[in-house]
């Protein structure tokens, strides 16, 4: 990235500090506020304060950092459909799914894009990273298959355990998984890179 290639010490990595603090406070804050909304007041005022809060986010996202990202929008559309099934028909069941169905979506994207030969990460993230083809589809895989693993966790969470224990789970448990997930990646992106540096027919 053109940010991390800037001289330590000038003015503009404050600034990136901050865009990636702002970045983690739009995509966690409508998390803790439906944690303290269910804890507080029950599911269904969480889910109406989730809903809320996600579309304060995505707003603070756009005048913030300039940008809404696509998975971030993705989910927020979301959790606006089954949090309005929610409260509508007063079923909690429906915000329980969200994220069963949303990963769901994101794997059969990712798996859909290997089969057809089209690498959907290297679209999005291709001026972000430089890897080879090879290490693209790996990646794509491995992302592909932990959605399926993250749909379903979140089956086996909302279906054997309490609400109280699916929200603090879905709030404190998901994102440090993911977050351990990337970073097991590294590795991968280390050999990959090399690799995409020494040319095509490098191993």
């Amino acid at each position: 990235m053109s940010d991390q290639q800037k001289v330590p010490g000038t003015s503009d990595e404050p600034q990136f500090d901050r865009k990636q603090l702002i970045k983690l406070l739009v995509e966690l804050g409508p998390l803790v506020v439906f944690f303290i909304g269910n804890s507080r007041y029950g599911i269904f005022a969480g889910t109406g304060a989730f809903m809320v809060a996600t579309v304060i986010s995505l707003v603070a996202s756009h005048f913030l950092l300039g940008r809404i990202a696509t998975m971030p929008l993705v989910t927020g559309a979301f959790v606006l459909v089954f949090g309005g099934l929610t409260l509508w028909l007063q079923d909690d069941h429906f915000i329980k799914i969200k994220p069963t169905i949303v990963n769901g979506l994101f794997a059969a994207i990712l798996f859909a894009g290997l089969v057809s030969g089209r690498l959907f990460l290297k679209i999005v993230f291709g001026d972000v990273m430089r890897l080879s083809e090879e290490g693209w589809r790996i990646l794509t895989l491995r992302w592909a298959l932990f959605f399926v693993f993250l749909a379903i966790l979140n089956e086996v969470m909302w279906r054997l355990f309490s609400t109280d224990t699916w929200v603090a789970f879905k709030v404190f448990g998901i994102m440090p998984i993911t977050f351990l997930f990337a970073l097991a990646q590294i590795g991968l992106l280390k050999k990959h890179e090399a690799a995409d540096r020494n040319g095509p027919n490098a191993s």
